[in-house]
């Protein structure tokens, strides 16, 4: 019987590293060089949806709605910031200028992420999901 426990106990710790060495490897592979897609439809009017690209050096691209510019992003382990640098400002709907703000508001306030399949997840005040690009 104390055989039996002692089996099970290493067994689950055994599963509980495997876990744990899983999680660690999908977190130490940021998508770096990909396109990653805003996940939502694109909006009345338009076909762009936002893109971020982040190279391995953490130079940003961040291409909105209708702004697009550069930007920094620092990463470590699951934890990310993104510093948010000079945007330019193309002709514009009011409500996808709005969004644009809204975005950018939200990416500056970015503090993890973690890579699900193809989906990255930044978590901040408002959760963003993004699709890594495959073309």
């Amino acid at each position: 019987m104390v055989v039996s426990f002692v089996r099970a106990a290493a067994l689950a710790g055994l599963a509980v590293l495997g876990v744990g060495i899983e999680a660690a490897q999908a977190q130490s592979e940021f998508p770096y060089d990909h396109d990653l897609v805003f996940d939502a439809p694109p909006m009345r009017g338009s076909k762009r949806v936002p893109i971020l690209a982040i190279a391995e050096d953490g130079k940003a691209q961040i291409d909105l709605w209708c702004k697009r510019g550069e930007g920094k992003a620092v990463i470590a382990a699951d934890t990310i910031t993104i510093i948010i640098g000079t945007m330019n400002d193309e002709p514009c709907t009011p409500e996808r200028a709005q969004a644009d703000d809204d975005m950018l508001n939200a990416l500056s306030q970015v503090t993890s992420w973690n890579l699900s399949g193809d989906v990255v997840t930044f978590s901040g005040a408002k959760p963003l999901r993004f699709r890594v690009a495959t073309n």
